[in-house]
C-alpha cells in the first residue's frame, strides 16, 4: 500500500520546511501559505500590482545561498507572525503587517549570509500568486504540489552509497510504498488521497539547491550532476494539480489510477 507519510509547506520560498498534520486542499490551488512570501536578491523592484512570475534566481533562494539552511522559520497564521531563529540562539519576532518588521526581517537574513547581494533584499507577498520555482511556467503550475516517493530517494542513495536526507528536495508530499522510480510514470494520471484527486502533470528538475544538507547548511553533494551522470536525466519528483479538494493528512492511503 502506497502512503501518505509526511506533509510540509514552505511559507517563506528558500527557507526552512513546516510540518502539518493536517491540510484542506482546493482544485486549481496550491499547498495553503506555500511559498507566500519570498525575498527578493536586491537587484530588482517589487510591485504587487503588476507583478509577473520571475525565476528563481531573481530571489534569495538555496541553490546560491546554502547558509539559508540554517534558519529555522515558524509562520503563526492567525497572528500573521513570522518567527525565524539561528543556531546561535538569536530570534526574530515579524509582524508580517508591518512593514518595518518586514525591512528588518529582510537585512537579518542578509547579515545571517554574509554575502554581497545586488541590493537590499525585500521581504515580497503573493496577492493571488506564490513563488514557486516552477511558477514561471504557467498560472496552474505555479500553484501545483510537489511529491517525493522515499523508495526512489532510498534507491539512489544505496546505488551512490550515501544516505540522502529526503528533506533536500523541498516538497509538499512524501510518500512511501510505491517502487523506487514508480512516480516517473504517473504522468497525466491521477492520484487519489482521501477525497483529494490530483494528476500528475510534470516530473520535478533538480536543481543546485539540493546539494545542500539541511542539517549543516553545507553543500556537500552535487545531485544533479550526478543524476545526469548516471541517469542521462535530473528529475526527481513530481508535480500535482489539485483535481478535486478535500483534508488529507500523513498515514492517509495514496490510490493510483
Amino acid at each position: 500500500m502506497i502512503t501518505l507519510r509526511q506533509l510540509y509547506r514552505y511559507p517563506v520560498k528558500g527557507l526552512s520546511a513546516e510540518p502539518l498534520n493536517h491540510v484542506e486542499l482546493r482544485a486549481g490551488e496550491g499547498m495553503p501559505l506555500d511559498r507566500l512570501y519570498a525575498l527578493t536578491n536586491g537587484s530588482w523592484d517589487f510591485d504587487a500590482g503588476s507583478y509577473q512570475p520571475r525565476p528563481k534566481t531573481d530571489f534569495i533562494a538555496l541553490m546560491d545561498h546554502p547558509a539559508l539552511a540554517a534558519l529555522t522559520t515558524h509562520l503563526d497564521d492567525d497572528a500573521r507572525r513570522l518567527t525565524v531563529r539561528t543556531p546561535d540562539g538569536r530570534s526574530l519576532q515579524v509582524d508580517l503587517d508591518d512593514s518595518a518588521a518586514c525591512a528588518r526581517f529582510a537585512d537579518f537574513v542578509a547579515r545571517h549570509l554574509g554575502a554581497r547581494l545586488e541590493g537590499p533584499p525585500t521581504l515580497v507577498a503573493g496577492e493571488g500568486f506564490r513563488f514557486t520555482d516552477v511558477s514561471v511556467l504557467s498560472h496552474g503550475m505555479m500553484n501545483a504540489v510537489s511529491l517525493i516517493n522515499l523508495a526512489t530517494v532510498r534507491r539512489i542513495g544505496e546505488e551512490w552509497g550515501v544516505d540522502i536526507d529526503p528533506m533536500r528536495f523541498r516538497a509538499n508530499l512524501y510518500i512511501d510504498g510505491a517502487e523506487p522510480w514508480a512516480e516517473a510514470g504517473w504522468l497525466d494520471r491521477e492520484l487519489t488521497i482521501g477525497n483529494v484527486r490530483l494528476k500528475a502533470v510534470m516530473r520535478t528538475p533538480r536543481c543546485a539547491a539540493t546539494g545542500v544538507n539541511p542539517l549543516t547548511a553545507e553543500r556537500d553533494m552535487t545531485i544533479p550532476a550526478t543524476m545526469m551522470e548516471r541517469y542521462g536525466h535530473r528529475d526527481l519528483g513530481v508535480y500535482l494539480e489539485v483535481v478535486a479538494g478535500g483534508a488529507i493528512e500523513p498515514g492517509a492511503e495514496v490510490r493510483v489510477s
